[in-house]
């Protein structure tokens, strides 16, 4: 019978911890922990104040571990006006056309790139890379997007972040590293270039695909400076330019949601406590739907940045 130092196993060694490996862990698993509490208490906050009574709120100083008078008034404030549901709904059409076309030109451009017969490859990493790093600037930037009808429309808060340099860095390593083998066996079997990409290196490459799905995901769900350039009608605005708007107004004027907005707040209740309200339920409907939809893609997070992130 081979030895375990023969099959290239060895018997794991196991030793009692010492006093400064307990310091380490305790050190560890304390800052992990305030980590987690500074990363978790300002989503927590929000949330209970966003339920609680406007006037104890403001009152309030220190720590909020519980709600002060349950209300749900402000989640009526907001949704009195329909500005926000307007903003909601172009938020999700941009998000659900933007990613599609975002998803579909990235991996496009990372297959194209990762072939290792490509001509004028390295040359045409570079161009891309240079992108990443150097721009033309944004008035230049704001007369192109002009000149070639990329303003005060839908397509203005699609097309100009079609793809992103790093993201289809990101794939094409991903693509890179598959063996090669798999492509060969299906070219030999009489598979197409369009064949080759979709029944073999898309489903070897599910968990990249989601980081990436995932990053266009949150920076369109996110996205509000290119609408606030580019757009100029407000039944276009996405929820983040009007959250924009809710959070940046001060004077009782522009917080008024009917000018920073749409919800209109009458005269009893165009107090400073319930601007801050719904200042604070604003975020909570803004932030909630992405909240949601990260933990289904998190268990592919890591995985699929490291495969992306390191040549095989």
């Amino acid at each position: 019978m081979a030895s375990p130092k023969q099959t290239g196993f060895r018997k794991k060694s196991w030793r009692p911890k010492t006093a400064s490996d307990r310091v380490f862990d305790a050190l560890n698993y304390t800052l992990l922990t305030a980590i987690t509490v500074a990363c978790f208490y300002p989503l927590l906050h929000i949330f209970l104040a966003s339920v609680s009574d406007p006037v104890a709120l403001m009152a309030h100083s220190g720590v909020l571990l519980k709600p002060l008078g349950f209300t749900l008034d402000g989640y009526k404030l907001v949704f009195k006006d329909n500005s926000l549901l307007v903003g909601y709904k172009n938020t999700i059409i941009y998000v659900s056309l933007g990613t599609l076309i975002n998803m579909v030109m990235t991996i496009m451009g990372a297959y194209v790139l990762s072939r290792r017969d490509l001509y004028f490859k390295n040359l045409i990493m570079i161009l891309i890379t240079i992108t990443m790093f150097f721009g033309g600037g944004l008035i230049p930037w704001f007369l192109l997007m002009k000149d070639i009808h990329l303003y005060n429309n839908l397509w203005a808060m699609i097309l100009p972040t079609a793809i992103s340099t790093w993201n289809i860095i990101i794939l094409r390593t991903s693509f890179q590293a598959l063996p090669v083998e798999l492509e060969e066996a299906a070219t030999i079997d009489g598979a197409s270039q369009a064949s080759v990409l979709i029944r073999v290196i898309l489903p070897l490459s599910k968990a990249t695909l989601a980081v990436i799905f995932l990053y266009y995901l949150v920076g369109n769900w996110n996205s509000w400076f290119n609408a606030m350039v580019l757009l100029k009608d407000r039944d276009l605005f996405p929820l983040q330019l009007l959250m924009k708007e809710i959070l940046v107004a001060n004077d009782s004027t522009a917080t008024t949601i009917g000018s920073a907005g749409g919800v209109v707040i009458n005269s009893a209740e165009s107090s400073t406590a319930f601007r801050e309200l719904v200042k604070y339920c604003a975020i909570v409907v803004s932030t909630v739907p992405i909240l949601l939809v990260y933990p289904f893609l998190q268990k592919y997070f890591v995985k699929g940045v490291y495969v992306g992130s390191i040549k095989g």
